[in-house]
């Protein structure tokens, strides 16, 4: 018999379970083609809170596509893509000129549109000349939802984000035309942290980003509670936050729970195993045809060489698949030796600006 402390443990796992099953983006059977070639095939994959996947492999492996696949901005070829309509999405925008028109505050609050929406009707209403008896119960539904959406907390949670990324408050109210290619990206960046969304979904985050940006964007992922699914090729800022890898490969897409190291370390384990097994049949299968070739027609080995006839009938050498990643290789050679002296100065002197 389980005890109250068992039974309630018990009941609290599998309510803890039942509410992250309520929570998970599920894969089923994606696949997707273009123009005849396909690109993945078959993938079924499931995405839990807490965890921060990193989607890796090839320029033009699939990667970005997926992540597309993945916030609905793309229809796959079969499968479907399962998210909980409760759950808010927030993907890192591309389109540096999309928010020109706007404030930087105004770009970061719109990364929660049913917030932005809200604060946009409110100014309407509260602007109009002859208020009525509606409008302020329109407005009073209004300052309900946006005081469960943090709307109070919306300019001091945008401050943070722009301090994070190495701005001065100040910039929240600025143009976002007058600012500099990689300053919209960083506010973009900011619009996508912005308002605690359940998913976010970042292709190529630490782009434009200094190494201080870098590390409080890995710190912000690493306490965040909700689904992160980014594509990167920056392998430390991968190792540092992400808990499982999503590998996009061999036309299929794998998860290997694990940051990138683990991943790497894995992903070389089983190729070479793979080819282990593949040399082990190889030198089976020749020993094999050697005997075979060899006693085939002498009487008394005859039923041995049928016997290895049939064995080596069953032995296959699978093909092992090509992969889509190429690694380029760099070396340089010496025209000559360089000797125990590479370099020798004395009495060197630099002036800059009369210093």
């Amino acid at each position: 018999f389980c005890s109250h402390s068992q039974l309630f443990f018990s009941m609290s796992g599998f309510q803890y379970l039942l509410n992250q099953g309520e929570k998970m983006i599920t894969v089923t059977n994606v696949s997707l083609n273009f123009s005849g070639t396909t690109l993945f095939k078959d993938v079924n994959l499931k995405f839990t809170p807490g965890n921060c996947y990193g989607i890796i492999g090839a320029n033009g492996a699939g990667k970005s596509t997926f992540l597309r696949i993945l916030s609905g901005d793309l229809e796959p070829s079969s499968g479907e893509i399962s998210i909980p309509k409760h759950m808010r999405m927030s993907v890192l925008k591309q389109d540096h000129f999309a928010y020109d028109e706007f404030t930087v505050l105004d770009t970061i609050i719109m990364g929660n549109a049913r917030l932005y929406e809200i604060m946009k009707e409110k100014d309407a209403l509260y602007a109009k000349e002859d208020f009525s008896d509606e409008d302020g119960i329109r407005a009073s539904v209004l300052e309900g939802e946006f005081a469960e959406l943090n709307g109070w907390e919306a300019e001091s949670d945008a401050s943070r984000l722009v301090q994070g990324l190495g701005f001065d408050v100040d910039m929240l109210y600025k143009q976002m035309d007058t600012l500099t290619g990689n300053q919209k990206v960083k506010v973009l960046l900011a619009q996508a942290l912005f308002g605690q969304p359940e998913i976010i979904l970042l292709d190529e985050p630490t782009n434009h980003l200094d190494i201080l940006a870098i590390n409080w964007l890995e710190d912000f992922l690493m306490d965040y509670e909700g689904t992160v699914i980014v594509v990167s090729h920056d392998r430390h800022f991968l190792n540092t936050v992400c808990t499982s890898v999503v590998d996009v490969d061999y036309g299929k897409i794998k998860m290997f729970v694990g940051n990138y190291e683990f991943w790497y370390e894995s992903s070389q384990m089983i190729q070479k195993i793979m080819k282990d097994q593949n040399k082990k049949s190889e030198d089976k299968i020749k020993e094999l045809q050697s005997f075979i070739q060899r006693f085939s027609a002498n009487k008394s080995k005859s039923k041995q060489a049928t016997s290895r006839k049939k064995l080596l009938d069953k032995l296959t050498v699978d093909d092992l698949p090509t992969s889509s990643r190429r690694y380029p290789f760099v070396g340089f050679t010496m025209d000559r030796e360089p000797g125990k002296e590479l370099l020798y100065v004395e009495g060197i002197s630099k002036t800059l600006n009369d210093v």
